[in-house]
């Protein structure tokens, strides 16, 4: 089994990056885990106490139980990873069954920023795309998809996303062993990293068995 983290800012095009990886793999070759739905139990709070959470804080991941999740898929375990509602500011009572998977992908923007976890990866991966780019898309996905308006998002990036990305996010690209400009924009660093997949895969064909 390899595992792969996929760590950049919020808006960078990691998900594109992933969808690209899924792409160059056999069928049911790959388990993709988002950091996104590891995000604190919040149940025991009030709906107030909720959103006014720092969701880009690191304190907000339930760490210990991603690392647990990860531990148990390399010794072939499969796990109920939890699902989380933006809407809600909580995790939803429904699981997403994972089974162990040749090629695991860890994918969030503080993905590499615990030591624990990054360890146990084979290669680290850093989605780096400029500043205003990734405000247009919080803009776009943001309005869309989480019910807020444009000023609402902005005043968010300039109050909470843009110091969290500098504080902790920006930080982890050092232990990147492979860093992406541009996102999936970018063609070449796409071409390399399916390279390496398709490495992967060649060596280890009795997995697909």
């Amino acid at each position: 089994m390899k595992i792969i983290g996929i760590a950049g800012g919020t808006g960078s095009g990691k998900t594109t990056v992933v969808k690209k990886i899924v792409e160059a793999l056999p069928p049911h070759f790959v388990a993709v885990v988002p950091l996104d739905s590891y995000y604190n139990d919040t149940s025991h709070m009030t709906e107030e106490e909720r959103r006014a959470i720092n969701f880009d804080h690191p304190d907000a991941f339930d760490w210990k139980l991603l690392v647990k999740h990860v531990e148990m898929l390399r010794k072939g375990i499969a796990v109920e990873q939890p699902t989380y509602s933006y809407l809600k500011c909580n995790r939803e009572k429904e699981t997403v069954h994972v089974e162990p998977k040749p090629v695991i992908i860890i994918e969030g923007i503080m993905t590499l920023l615990n030591k624990q976890l990054r360890d146990m990866m084979d290669l680290k991966i850093f989605v780096d795309t400029d500043s205003d780019e990734r405000l247009i898309r919080n803009i776009q996905r943001d309005c869309v998809e989480r019910g807020r308006t444009v000023e609402m998002v902005i005043d968010r990036y300039q109050k909470v996303l843009k110091p969290m990305h500098e504080q902790f996010i920006e930080p982890t690209k050092k232990f990147a062993d492979l860093i992406i400009p541009l996102g999936g924009e970018n063609k070449s660093g796409i071409h390399i990293l399916k390279k390496y997949i398709e490495g992967i895969v060649s060596n280890d064909k009795s997995s697909l068995i």
